[in-house]
């Protein structure tokens, strides 16, 4: 395993971080020890959840997620050996079921007093190492939406600094160590970095944005601020949920996969254009005898942006292959190749 440093801090994470939103859904407690057992095993110390999760969300798998990593840490005793990120749920049009309700949702001070209390308790954990804001209350392109769209109306959230006052409170109270964002713009990035010094409050240590062969939107803007910011990526959904294993290819629905059991919902990588695009990735990964899924996530563990590359997965197998990606180097050539199909047609999906 390799490691990097989490932003500012003398933190270690590993370069592959597991992903664990799958448990409670798609994977029952006993998938999850299994998968953070090997995932230990394989060097990895660095585990990411959120109170929202399992996904898709639902009232009744809410912090269900956040329960099964909790009682594997119990039952491991090994809070000191793992990094441990979660984050706190935002504004939606949905999720009524959690704290007051969707658009009640803010970063103020009752919302992330309890959140975090909650969280800790369902983590059985008395701290976690890494905060993260889900998704920024403000009105922005997310979640497969590209274009930012001006609402003047758009006023009714909790100002930067008061947000970075609330979470300082928490470092403060030994609850949080440090804090992140994630889904969040360049201009949003920014606001955190330039409050924080000019307040003297603890900055962004990460960003945590969808990145992926078939989505590169955080090199537009984003890369540049996290790099000159030092505040690097933590890169989610780096096989476009799953679609850049090939395995969809060809209209095939897997019996259990997330396409095939939340087609309605999942449908962000699911163009006609990044079908094409897969497919000559796929064939790629195949000419030099890499597994395609392995062969993706290579390409995000060594962007120059990239803190971590969270993984995710519903089966060992696709856990081993996907950590097995830490000891692939791309050459310049296949490297030459990946930029002519990505320059071809560049993020046909978002």
């Amino acid at each position: 395993m390799r490691y990097r440093k989490l932003g500012n801090t003398n933190t270690d994470v590993s370069v592959i971080c597991l992903g664990t939103m799958t448990f409670g859904e798609q994977n029952s407690e006993k998938d999850g020890f299994e998968q953070m057992d090997y995932a230990i095993d394989r060097g990895v110390n660095f585990i990411d959840t959120a109170e929202m999760y399992a996904v898709p969300t639902r009232a009744e798998t809410y912090g269900k997620t956040e329960e099964i990593v909790g009682n594997w840490i119990k039952s491991k005793k090994n809070r000191d050996k793992v990094i441990l990120a979660t984050k706190i749920a935002s504004k939606s049009n949905g999720l009524s079921w959690v704290r007051e309700g969707g658009k009640k949702l803010s970063f103020n001070k009752k919302n992330i007093n309890a959140a975090i209390d909650a969280s800790l308790k369902r983590l059985k954990t008395d701290y976690v190492d890494l905060y993260q804001l889900h998704w920024p209350e403000r009105n922005v392109p997310k979640f497969g939406v590209m274009d930012f769209e001006y609402d003047p109306n758009d006023n009714e959230w909790t100002a930067i600094e008061e947000v970075l006052e609330n979470l300082n409170q928490l470092i403060d109270q030994g609850k949080v160590r440090y804090i992140g964002v994630s889904n969040e713009t360049p201009w949003g990035l920014m606001k955190f970095m330039q409050v924080a010094k000019e307040k003297n409050l603890p900055v962004m240590v990460s960003i945590q944005n969808v990145y992926n062969l078939v989505n590169r939107v955080f090199d537009i803007a984003n890369s540049e601020v996290s790099l000159r910011e030092n505040c690097g990526l933590l890169a989610y959904s780096p096989l476009a949920g799953g679609r850049l294993s090939g395995k969809y290819l060809n209209d095939q629905n897997p019996k259990n996969s997330r396409y095939t059991l939340f087609a309605s919902i999942f449908e962000r990588h699911r163009t006609p254009r990044g079908e094409v695009a897969i497919s000559k990735y796929v064939n790629l990964a195949n000419k030099y005898n890499i597994a395609p899924s392995t062969f993706a996530n290579a390409f995000v563990n060594d962007r120059p942006f990239v803190t971590s590359n969270i993984i995710g997965a519903t089966t060992m197998d696709q856990l081993k292959e996907n950590i097995d990606s830490i000891d692939i180097k791309f050459s310049d050539e296949i490297l030459r190749e990946i930029e002519d199909i990505h320059l071809a047609d560049p993020n046909p999906c978002v």
